[in-house]
C-alpha cells in the first residue's frame, strides 16, 4: 500500500510538474510574441517619421531652389505690396465712413515723426527745379509711374503661368514676350492719360516771386525764355555777365 501510495503522489508531482512547464512556456512563447509585436510597432512609427522627414527636407529644398530663382529684393517687394493693400483697405473704409483718409492718418502720426518723413522725403526726392528738359521728363514720368497702381493679383498669377520664364537671364531670347496686354490695363493706361489731359487743361497756377532773385526780365514769359537760356549758357557766359554788371568789361 505504501508503494502504490508513492507511486502515486509522484505521477501527481509529475504532472503538476507539466502544467507548470506547460505554462512557463506558453507565458515565455506570449511574451517573446509581445516583444516581437512592440518592436514591429516602433519600426513602422520609424520608417513613418523617417518618410515624413523625407518628405519635409523635399519640400525644403524645393522652396530654398524657389527663393534662390527670386529676385533679390523679392522680400522686400512683397512687403511693399501687403503695406500698399493694407493701406488701400483702410481708404476703403475712411470712405466709407465718409472720412477723409488723409486727415485720418495725419492725426494719428505725431508732429515729430511728420516732421522726420518730411525732411526724408526731401532728402531722397529733392526738389531741383528746372535744369533741362530732358530731367525734367524723367522726373514728370517717374511721378506719374508712381501714380498708376500694377495688379498685384494678375502680376501672382502670371508668375504661377510662366514660371522661371518670367525672370529672364541674359542668355534668353523670349525677352519681350508675346506682345499681348490685357485689356484692363490698356484701359488703365487710358484712363490715366485723359486724367492727365484733363488736369493740364485746368491746371494753372503763377510761379512764386523770390525777392532775392536778381530782376533780368520784362514779363513772364521773358523770365521763361531767360531760364532756359541760362540752363544752357550760363556755364560760358557767367563771368562776362558779371564783368557787364560790374562795369569792368574791355
Amino acid at each position: 500500500m505504501e508503494g502504490e501510495t508513492s507511486a502515486s503522489n509522484g505521477s501527481v508531482f509529475d504532472k503538476n510538474n507539466e502544467i507548470e512547464a506547460g505554462r512557463s512556456s506558453s507565458s515565455s512563447s506570449t511574451s517573446a510574441a509581445d516583444k516581437r509585436a512592440e518592436r514591429m510597432k516602433r519600426l513602422r512609427e520609424l520608417h513613418l517619421r523617417r518618410n515624413e522627414a523625407r518628405k519635409l527636407n523635399h519640400q525644403e529644398v524645393a522652396e530654398e531652389d524657389r527663393r534662390k530663382k527670386l529676385p533679390k529684393n523679392w522680400e522686400a517687394v512683397q512687403r511693399r505690396v501687403e503695406w500698399e493693400n493694407k493701406e488701400e483697405e483702410a481708404k476703403k473704409e475712411a470712405e466709407c465712413r465718409g472720412e477723409d483718409y488723409d486727415r485720418v492718418k495725419l492725426l494719428e502720426i505725431s508732429a515729430e515723426d511728420a516732421e522726420k518723413f518730411e525732411r526724408k522725403r526731401k532728402k531722397k526726392n529733392p526738389d531741383q527745379g528746372f535744369s533741362d528738359f530732358a530731367a525734367a521728363q524723367y522726373r514728370q514720368y517717374q511721378r506719374l509711374t508712381k501714380q498708376m497702381k500694377p495688379s498685384h493679383e494678375d502680376y501672382k498669377k502670371e508668375i504661377e503661368q510662366k514660371g522661371e520664364a518670367m525672370f529672364p537671364t541674359v542668355d534668353d531670347v523670349s525677352y519681350g514676350g508675346q506682345g499681348k496686354v490685357p485689356k484692363a490695363a490698356v484701359d488703365r493706361m487710358v484712363a490715366d492719360l485723359e486724367k492727365q489731359i484733363d488736369k493740364r487743361e485746368k491746371y494753372s497756377r503763377r510761379r512764386a516771386h523770390l525777392d532775392e532773385e536778381d530782376i533780368d526780365y520784362i514779363n513772364e514769359r521773358n523770365m521763361k525764355f531767360n531760364k532756359k537760356l541760362a540752363s544752357f549758357y550760363d556755364p560760358f557766359t557767367a563771368e562776362i555777365k558779371q564783368n557787364l554788371e560790374r562795369g569792368t568789361a574791355i
